[in-house]
């Protein structure tokens, strides 16, 4: 089941830079559905069907947002700086783990007690700078007998849960979501064509692995598997985000208001002839708001014809990020069968 797969990645730790964890359950899923794996320099794993002449990159990030230790002070507390993109209120309070050299050490995200701020203060966003993960020591030698330093990284502790219907929650489903999409994929297709599908590192920090294994591979085309932002709860207006979930996956038409990426319009045309001729639920989008490893990979070489193939995903960037599992099987569905055939380019 593709829920039982998307739980073991979620529940899995792996912030941008520090992903080999997440590398060695994708290298163990796939072992078996593929020609050859190999890592690169930068440690994109590359998962390869060979095929024919004309070659296809499938691309999914690995890595999660989080956090490193940027300072421990003589009292034990532990100054820290974001490994992405956080909206600091959301960090407040969270239980973390700090993943040291002598292994997980639990840990708690305080500040300041709202009981004891001034008027003014309650007034500013909790800013992460003013926050420090506290793990129960009393010195900076105690913090650093558990084999925690600088550079050690952090991410949340949050455990993948059902929720009503078939909806789930939990961390890093950015971009968990692409990586299980993927590792199905690879388990079902039989394409004619050569595939490769890069597990990228660093999205999260620049869309950096994307960018370093594009330039590598030099493929044909490319599909980038993510994630995007519904408007379909309170607080966003379906005018600015018009895509539901549990109507389908996403084929993102532009994202960032083009200043990231505008898809080709060939392969936006290949996703969507498929999804109607199979009969499978997908949406379109023209979207504001973030980008994906898409819009490094079309940049790359003379340029690349990319298209991302994303799932509607609530409150991302969070620790409760939510998605519909019938969603991310329709996007299974929808790779494996595009891939029989190829884009008109």
């Amino acid at each position: 089941m593709v829920k039982e797969l998307l739980r073991k990645l979620s529940d899995a730790h792996g912030v941008s830079g520090c992903e080999g964890s997440i590398r060695d359950i994708i290298r163990a899923e796939v072992a078996g559905s593929v020609d050859e794996i190999r890592e690169d320099s930068m440690g994109n794993l590359i998962a390869v069907k060979r095929g024919d002449d004309f070659s296809i990159m499938l691309a999914a990030h690995m890595d999660e947002i989080g956090l490193m230790v940027q300072y421990i002070d003589e009292k034990g507390f532990i100054r820290v700086v974001p490994i992405g993109g956080w909206f600091g209120p959301v960090l407040y309070t969270q239980r973390v783990i700090l993943h040291g050299k002598n292994g997980p050490v639990m840990g708690v995200l305080g500040a300041k007690p709202p009981h004891m701020l001034k008027e003014e203060e309650r007034k500013k966003e909790i800013k992460i700078e003013d926050m420090f993960v506290d793990v129960g020591a009393a010195s900076e030698d105690e913090v650093k007998s558990l084999g925690i330093e600088i550079g050690t990284p952090i991410t949340i502790d949050r455990e993948f849960t059902d929720l009503a219907g078939n909806r789930v929650t939990g961390k890093a489903l950015d971009n968990r979501v692409g990586v299980a999409m993927l590792i199905r994929a690879l388990q079902r297709m039989e394409s004619p064509h050569t595939v490769y599908a890069v597990f990228t590192v660093q999205e999260e920090v620049g869309l950096k692995g994307a960018k370093v294994s594009a330039y590598s591979l030099n493929p044909d085309c490319a599909i980038a598997t993510d994630v995007t932002i519904p408007g379909d709860h309170p607080g966003i207006e379906k005018k600015d985000a018009s895509v539901e979930m549990g109507r389908g996956p996403v084929v993102s038409i532009v994202n960032a208001s083009g200043r990231g990426l505008i898809s080709d319009p060939r392969m936006v045309a290949w996703l969507r002839e498929t999804a109607e001729r199979k009969k499978i639920p997908c949406q379109v989008e023209v979207g504001t708001g973030g980008n994906t490893d898409a819009t490094i990979i079309h940049l790359e070489r003379g340029g690349i014809p990319s298209v991302p193939l994303s799932i509607a995903a609530r409150y991302i960037h969070s620790p409760v990020e939510v998605v519909d599992i019938g969603d991310i099987e329709a996007a299974i569905n929808l790779l494996v069968e595009a891939l029989r055939t190829k884009p008109a380019l």
